[in-house]
């Protein structure tokens, strides 16, 4: 659905929550990565497009005078209080406040003024499901703000903004991509994003043939919390080892050279990169030729890399995958893959528009078997960015 589809709802929320309607309402989507994953923290190419879920942030100046905002959500009963001024430092690591809280501190840092806000959100973006709940609420933050101090800013700015606001608030190293498609998507695009030049292209995905599925395995597993810094510091020994810059400037040629001099897991994480980087490319020229069965081989080429080079795919993203691809193209599925940091989360598949019902009743019957898992699995075309809903 359209962001003001849910504007009533929400509104209402707000009202019950503080016997007023909101004087503004932002709203931001979550996203999914069509391919080109774990490239962007190498400067390299990724592909995603926002999904018709969104994360809405409604305000209305409090009834105080002070600098102090209250930060509350329906998905959960904790209510965080916090003064603006002098700049707070972040709350425990694992508290959502810290992503908008963030944003707040990056408006505050340009020398923005912040009145004293109540302030409630609400998403319909899955939570941890590797879909971007988190750039969502950042950039629907961002969005709110540009609104309440009549300062617009320029699109990649507000990007970044939120991307400092997650390194800094919620402690988590993330790359430009989530940030960027929340705030620049257009309805009815997907975006080639360029991480190293932050230069995004918007390519046309209208073709009503097809519809993307978001498959949620509903599960994240336990980790040591090391995975993801781990995998970026192979990437950054290995561009070191290859004398480059970062992955993104390395051949396939280069790496098979340096292969003797390398640790094996070193290796294999830098051939991930490198070939995805290229199936990213492959890929957004498939989109422009409206050429889907090139699109779904790369789709499956990159989930092998990412379960077996980068080693982040785990059993139940797998099984999903195979299900996928049992069905084929007979029964409507042009590919699928892991999206998002793995270890859990959502699949993303790319199917025939007019057997979206059967495929999804397929892979959530034959998963629920093969795991004893419900799956979360709903259809999206690409959606709208960050908008301002009321005002």
């Amino acid at each position: 659905m359209r962001p003001v589809e849910l504007l009533p709802f929400v509104i209402e929320k707000y009202t019950k929550v503080y016997g007023r309607p909101p004087r503004w309402v932002a709203a931001a989507p979550g996203r999914v990565n069509l391919i080109g994953e774990h490239t962007d923290y190498n400067d390299g190419f990724v592909f995603p497009m926002a999904i018709e879920r969104y994360t809405y942030v409604a305000a209305d100046y409090a009834e105080h005078d002070r600098p102090r905002v209250f930060f509350r959500s329906t998905a959960t009963e904790a209510i965080y209080e916090i003064e603006l001024d002098p700049l707070p430092a972040p709350l425990p690591k694992g508290t959502w406040a810290n992503y908008p809280l963030g944003v707040m501190v990056g408006f505050k840092h340009m020398g923005l003024d912040i009145p004293g806000l109540d302030l409630l959100v609400h998403s319909t973006v899955p939570l941890g499901g590797g879909v971007s709940s988190s750039a969502a609420l950042e950039v629907s933050t961002a969005t709110l703000l540009e609104a309440i101090t009549n300062k617009t800013l320029d699109p990649v700015e507000k990007a970044l903004l939120c991307q400092k606001a997650e390194h800094e608030y919620a402690g988590m190293p993330c790359g430009i991509m989530d940030q960027f498609i929340s705030t620049m998507a257009r309805e009815g695009y997907a975006m080639l994003l360029d991480c190293r030049t932050q230069k995004p292209e918007l390519i046309p995905m209208d073709d009503p043939e097809v519809t993307v599925l978001v498959i949620n395995t509903n599960v994240k597993h336990e980790l040591t919390g090391s995975e993801y810094p781990t995998r970026r510091k192979q990437c950054e020994t290995a561009a070191h080892i290859l004398g480059v810059k970062a992955l993104r400037d390395a051949t396939l040629g280069e790496l098979e050279r340096a292969k003797p001099y390398m640790d094996h897991a070193v290796y294999k994480r830098a051939h991930h990169v490198i070939t995805e980087n290229e199936r990213t490319l492959k890929a957004a020229e498939a989109m422009r030729q409206r050429d889907w069965i090139s699109f779904g081989r790369l789709m499956y080429e990159s989930h092998q890399s990412l379960r077996n080079d980068y080693e982040v795919s785990c059993a139940e993203l797998d099984v999903v995958v195979e299900i996928a691809s049992g069905l084929g193209l007979e029964k409507g599925v042009y590919g699928c893959r892991m999206t998002g940091g793995g270890f859990g989360g959502c699949c993303v598949a790319l199917v025939k528009t007019h057997t979206v019902s059967e495929v999804e009743k397929v892979i959530k019957d034959e998963y629920k078997k093969r795991t004893a898992i419900e799956a979360t699995v709903f259809a999206t075309k690409p959606a709208q960015g960050a908008t301002i809903l009321k005002q």
